[in-house]
């Protein structure tokens, strides 16, 4: 067989390769036998890239290349035959050239120095050709060349040290940059990974390309080895990165990594097989509960089991895939009282499955793994106290040891208080014990806040869900603030017995600020309570005064954190709750005229909570909190945006029918309001004046309503007050306010872009998302009405005009409206409806505004 003949028998099928090759191996002593491969592919070069034809002959030719062990002299011969092609006009010949030069360095073990430098050179070129499948083929080349580029710097770092570098940053740039997906993914699974390239490749966790992000987890991940090498901060951004991504395929590709991949190499590092034995494993190690431990210790549970870590969504898909694990895991005795911030983690994230799974077989895990009420009791009673007592060990020492006990501790806590807000209460002897243990738990001054705030929410569950249970709740933590109170303030009333009894009159007022009361210049009430204290500070000195000072703000902001925990946890009616009445007066109030800073910020907080609750009182607290906006600083003025928004939102958005009973009733009256005051005392202008007059209160109403969020605005204001004043409009208009009030809205962001606020972008996107669904509102509200109107139609009783259906039907309404027409003298065709809207016979409706001619002085409006 001749050359061509062998090339034509390659390109039929795949099959038969290797025999091809080895007939053409007995050719290479024959005369022109360079010549008659180079005339093969050349003709190979014009074929397109999507003829199955040319890929085969590919394959053949790099199947001798590779098996025959040609020499150099005849590989340097067809690289440089090809090289003039790789800068061809036609992208056809430059693709094939550039993919066999590709496909040939991919079965090469050595090559010239000067040739290798000339089709280095040649195919970075190619870097930045226009075609992605030439540059696709370009990287795949030079990613080859990289590596052995890489493998010699050690060796010979001096006669590399200006190629490599150049090279290796050149691709690293297109793998950043390049605009087309396989381009980067060839990139992602063909660099080299080194301490250098490694970042980079990790950086395409955020690739805009799916499949990309989706090869990083499945493929480039998994070969990387052991995941203990990669740092804490980075194994926390792959997983969040990962679990949290848009598409589901990445998602599941994280998930698997982390249950199948990351759990495998902590167990093997605690099996006690050899290594040959190791690699010869097949599926998953037997379950081990310490290297699942240790796994969490390498994701720093501690700081990813919170509410925003990644953390709990990792352990949810490892329960999810790993159902062996969930078998294998006890919780007895032995395990609570020997907790770790790990291993109370992985009991929360058990619990938190099964409760949220709907197999029964899980539920039936929850029975026979998990304690009873009574015990959980005992055992969160116990970790409590080891937890206070940590608490006073890092206050006397303040190392970083101690605190870092005391965070390990609190974590526990916090994850035994989740797992007691799932508890099933009907048990009236647990309830009992766990109501008794929150509550003491919450008159401890010692107990971190966000242990409070668990604390709170684990005692509203305890407690009954009516209105009973939610005043017994609201008792139980006020009885809870004053002990805090009162144990705090114990050290001083034993030290000054003899103040003790003036100050016992009132825990809460003594919150209040000393100039706290509207008017400076009044006398205080507790003028005994006030005398005494002023006593007391004239005999200490200006350390222990200043003590004293912080002691005071430290009980207050304690009370009132407590006081706004309760707050969010409750839904009654302000005024109808005495309990909340007494708190709002004795503990909130104070606290926001106080002049101290931070008792102010918490106070305002508690009034905004109060606010939800009792719509009266954000009506009366309105102006305080713009107050707060012009003049506050800038943490009160954010706080006042997030209030004035959560109370708009709480209410929805105004309707004319709220704005009614402010308008001003009568055709006379009402000439402000109405659109033409020369025609207002028209007796049949009655309605439309009262309707003209609701929608434009409606508009000033809003308009005053949203008066705050436009000031924030300006330039006036810091970058953090302005961007809230964005996300609170976004979320106003999400909720339904841009209905009814499209053109205020519309200016408003107008303005914002015009003064350039933070977040006007965001802006921009979420109104222009309101119009899409307002559009289609209106869009089926119109096919609705006319469905309406087909079904109410009486049946014909006039000849059909040129407007169809709605000629009959104009009729027939002229004949109930004709005492009417006649009372105005009624022009011809038209008639008017009960409400006083007239319908004339072009089609159009108009408002009438009354005077001898009817429609004379008619507006018209869209039908």
């Amino acid at each position: 067989m001749s050359v061509g003949e062998i090339f034509s028998d390659a390109q039929r099928s795949l099959v038969g390769h290797k025999t091809l090759a080895k007939r053409l191996r007995r050719l290479e002593n024959t005369p022109n036998f360079e010549a008659h491969i180079k005339q093969c592919i050349f003709r190979l070069l014009d074929v397109s890239k999507s003829e199955v034809a040319g890929n085969r002959v590919i394959k053949f030719l790099t199947v001798y290349l590779e098996a025959a062990e040609a020499t150099n002299q005849s590989t340097s011969s067809i690289l440089l035959a090809l090289l003039p092609f790789l800068c061809a006009k036609d992208k056809t010949v430059r693709y094939r050239a550039t993919q066999l030069v590709s496909q040939i360095l991919g079965v090469l073990s050595t090559i010239d120095d000067d040739l290798y430098k000339v089709i280095r050179h040649e195919l970075i070129k190619r870097l930045r050709d226009k075609v992605p499948a030439i540059r696709l083929e370009a990287v795949l080349a030079l990613g080859r060349l990289v590596e052995n580029e890489m493998e010699d710097e050690d060796e010979e770092q001096d006669s590399d040290e200006d190629v490599a570098p150049g090279l290796l940053e050149k691709l690293l740039d297109v793998l950043q940059n390049d605009t087309n997906a396989d381009v980067r993914r060839a990139l992602l699974l063909n660099l080299p990974v080194t301490p250098k390239t490694l970042p980079y490749l990790l950086e395409r966790a955020r690739d805009r390309d799916g499949p990309t992000r989706r090869a990083l987890y499945s493929r480039l991940l998994p070969n990387l080895g052991d995941f203990r090498h990669l740092s804490l901060s980075m194994r926390e951004k792959l997983l969040r990165w990962g679990l949290r991504d848009r598409d589901e395929k990445v998602r599941k590709a994280a998930a698997h990594l982390f249950r199948a991949r990351w759990i495998e190499d902590c167990v093997a590092s605690r099996s006690e097989q050899s290594d040959e034995e190791k690699k010869e494993q097949k599926g998953f190690y037997p379950p081990n509960i310490p290297a699942l431990l240790e796994l969490l210790e390498r994701i720093d549970a501690l700081n990813t089991g919170n509410e925003a870590g990644v953390g709990r969504e990792a352990m949810k898909e490892f329960w999810a895939g790993r159902p062996d694990y969930m078998d294998a895991v006890t919780f007895d005795d032995e395990f609570w009282d020997t907790l770790t911030p790990e291993s109370a983690f992985m009991a929360r994230t058990f619990n938190d499955f099964c409760q949220q799974s709907q197999d029964q077989k899980h539920q039936v895990m929850i029975e026979e793994k998990m304690p009873e009420v009574t015990r959980l009791g005992f055992h969160l009673q116990k970790h409590i106290n080891e937890l206070l007592v940590k608490v006073q060990n890092a206050i006397e020492t303040d190392s970083d040891e101690k605190l870092a006990e005391q965070a390990e501790q609190e974590f526990i806590v916090e994850q035994l208080l989740y797992i007691a807000q799932t508890l099933d209460y009907t048990d009236e002897v647990g309830r009992r014990k766990m109501f008794s243990l929150l509550r003491h738990a919450l008159s401890m001054a010692d107990l971190p806040e966000e242990c409070t705030r668990l604390a709170v929410e684990a005692l509203r569950l305890v407690c009954n869900p009516d209105a009973a249970g939610e005043r017994e709740f609201t008792s139980v933590v006020l009885e809870a603030i004053a002990e805090v109170h009162d144990n705090i303030v114990s050290d001083e009333g034993e030290e000054e017995g003899a103040d003790a009894d003036g100050d016992d009159d009132a825990s809460f007022v003594s919150a209040r600020s000393e100039v706290s009361d509207p008017d400076s210049n009044a006398t205080p009430k507790n003028n005994n309570g006030s005398t005494g204290k002023n006593k007391k500070n004239q005999n200490l000195s200006e350390e222990e005064q200043e003590a004293q000072a912080i002691k005071e703000i430290v009980i207050n902001m304690k009370c009132l954190h407590i006081a706004q925990c309760m707050l969010q946890n409750v839904a009654g009616n302000l005024q109808s709750n005495i309990h909340l009445r007494t708190m709002f007066d004795n503990l909130v109030i104070p606290a926001v005229r106080s002049h101290e800073v931070l008792i102010r910020e918490r106070g305002v907080q508690c009034l905004g909570l109060c606010c939800l609750l009792e719509p009266k009182l954000a009506d009366e607290n309105m102006r305080l909190f713009t107050h707060l906006l012009k003049k506050g600083h800038e943490t009160l003025q954010v706080m006042a945006l997030q209030i004035l928004c959560d109370i708009l939102m709480a209410r929805g958005p105004p309707s004319a029918s709220q704005s009614q009973p402010t308008t001003v009733e009568g055709g006379g009256g009402g000439g402000a309001a109405s659109p033409n005051n020369n025609n207002a005392d028209s007796a049949g202008d009655g309605e439309q004046t009262n309707t003209a007059a609701g929608n434009a209160n409606t508009n000033t109403n809003m308009t005053s309503l949203l008066s705050p969020f436009i000031k924030a605005l300006s330039p006036n204001f810091v970058e953090e007050v302005r961007a809230t004043a964005t996300s609170s409009l976004c979320k106003l208009m999400l909720c339904g306010f841009y209905k009814e009030n499209e053109e205020l809205f519309d200016q408003i962001v107008e303005r914002a872009m015009q003064l350039g606020a933070k977040g006007w972008e965001l802006l921009e996107k979420v109104k222009n998302a309101v119009v899409v669904d307002r559009e289609k509102e209106k869009l089926l509200e119109r096919e609705e009405e006319e469905k309406g109107r087909e079904l109410l139609q009486p049946p014909p009783t006039a000849t059909v005009g040129p407007f169809g259906a709605a000629s009959t039907r104009l009729s027939a309404a002229a004949d109930d409206g004709a005492a009417t027409n006649n009372d105005h003298g009624g022009g011809t065709g038209s008639a008017r409806t009960s409400d006083g809207v007239v319908v004339a016979a072009d089609g159009k409706t108009r408002l009438s505004s009354g005077g001898d001619g009817g429609a004379t002085n008619a507006v018209d409006v869209d039908a």
